[in-house]
C-alpha cells in the first residue's frame, strides 16, 4: 500500500488544458521542500527496492551510490512512469496521484537542474530523460484494454499535464516537443492507410489532438524562457522545428479525412513563427527554418 497523504487538496492540476498559466513566483526556480523531498525519496527507494524483491529486472543506474543525484533523477523517473500507469489502472487513488505525481516532477526538475549545473554525465542525463519522455508518452498515446470505469480521456489529459510540468526546463520540454512532432507524423501516415472503422481509429484521432495540443502548451508557456536559457540548445531547437514543419506537411495529405488536423497545426506554426521571430534574427534558429513557419 502506498503510505496515506495529507488529505489538503493538491493544486497541481489546476488550469489543466488553459493557455498561458502564470508562472509560479521566481520563474519557478523555487527549491523543493526538503521534507517533502525526503518522503518522495523514501517512498520511490522502497518501490525500487520491492521491484528487487520481486526479482525483476534493476536497471544498471541503480548501481550507483544512495545518494548519487543521477541514481535520484533515475528514481523519480521511474516513480513518475509507475504513478501514470496507476490511473488507467485504478492502483492509485486520485489524491495520491496528485499529490505524488506533483513531488516526483519538482524533486525530477530539481534534480535535473544540479546536474547540469555541474556540467557532468550529459549523456547519461539524456538517456534518461529521452526514456522518461518515450514511455509517458506511450502511456498518453496508448489505451489499455480492460480499464474497467477509468475514464480514459481524463487520464490521458493527466499525462498531458505532466508533460507540461516537465517541459518547464530547457533540457526536457525541447525533447518533448521534438518526440511528439515526430509521433505526429507517424500517426499520419498510419491514418492514411488505416480503414475508418477500424476499432482503432478513434483512438488515433483522439491521440492527434491531444499530441497537437501539447506543442501548443508547451510553446505558449516556455518558448520565451527557453530562449534565455544560457544552456539553450540551438541544435534541438531547429531539430523540432523542422520537424513541426514536417509534421505540417504529413497532415496536409489528410485534409480529406479530417480538416481540423490542418487548422490545429497551423495555430501552432503561426504561434511558434511570433514567438521565435526575434530569436531567429539573433542567429537561434536558421533564417531558412523560420521562412518555413511564415508559409
Amino acid at each position: 500500500m502506498v503510505p496515506p497523504v495529507a488529505s489538503c487538496r493538491c493544486h497541481f492540476f489546476d488550469g489543466c488544458g488553459d493557455l498561458q498559466l502564470p508562472l509560479p513566483p521566481g520563474g519557478g526556480e523555487h527549491w523543493v521542500d526538503e521534507v517533502l523531498r525526503r518522503r518522495f525519496l523514501r517512498l520511490a527507494r522502497w518501490k525500487e527496492k520491492r521491484r528487487r524483491l520481486d526479482s525483476l529486472p534493476v536497471s544498471s543506474l541503480m548501481e550507483f551510490n544512495r545518494e548519487d543525484e543521477i541514481q535520484q533523477l533515475s528514481l523519480s523517473a521511474d516513480f513518475l512512469v509507475e504513478l501514470s500507469d496507476g490511473i488507467f489502472t485504478q492502483r492509485e487513488p486520485t489524491s495520491s496521484f496528485a499529490t505524488f505525481s506533483h513531488q516526483a516532477v519538482d524533486f525530477i526538475l530539481s534534480s535535473l537542474r544540479n546536474i547540469l549545473s555541474s556540467k557532468r554525465e550529459k549523456e547519461l542525463v539524456e538517456e534518461i530523460i529521452d526514456g522518461l519522455v518515450a514511455r509517458l508518452m506511450k502511456r498518453m498515446c496508448t489505451i489499455p484494454e480492460n480499464t474497467g470505469s477509468v475514464d480514459c480521456s481524463d487520464a490521458q489529459f493527466s499525462v498531458q499535464h505532466l508533460f507540461r510540468k516537465l517541459g518547464h526546463e530547457e533540457f526536457i520540454g525541447q525533447r518533448i516537443i521534438l518526440a511528439v512532432s515526430q509521433k505526429i507524423s507517424n500517426v499520419s501516415e498510419i491514418l492514411l492507410l488505416v480503414d475508418p472503422f477500424d476499432d482503432s481509429f478513434p483512438d488515433m484521432h483522439d491521440n492527434m489532438f491531444i499530441m497537437i495540443q501539447l506543442i501548443e502548451f508547451l510553446i505558449s508557456d516556455y518558448i520565451k524562457k527557453w530562449l534565455c536559457c544560457e544552456q539553450f540548445d540551438k541544435k534541438i531547437f531547429e531539430e523540432w522545428a523542422r520537424s513541426i514543419l514536417k509534421a505540417r506537411k504529413d497532415l496536409e495529405v489528410l485534409e480529406n479525412i479530417n480538416g481540423l488536423y490542418v487548422v490545429y497545426i497551423e495555430r501552432v506554426v503561426g504561434r511558434l513563427a511570433r514567438e521565435v521571430a526575434p530569436a531567429a534574427h539573433q542567429g537561434k534558429l536558421d533564417l531558412d527554418v523560420f521562412s518555413k513557419l511564415l508559409c
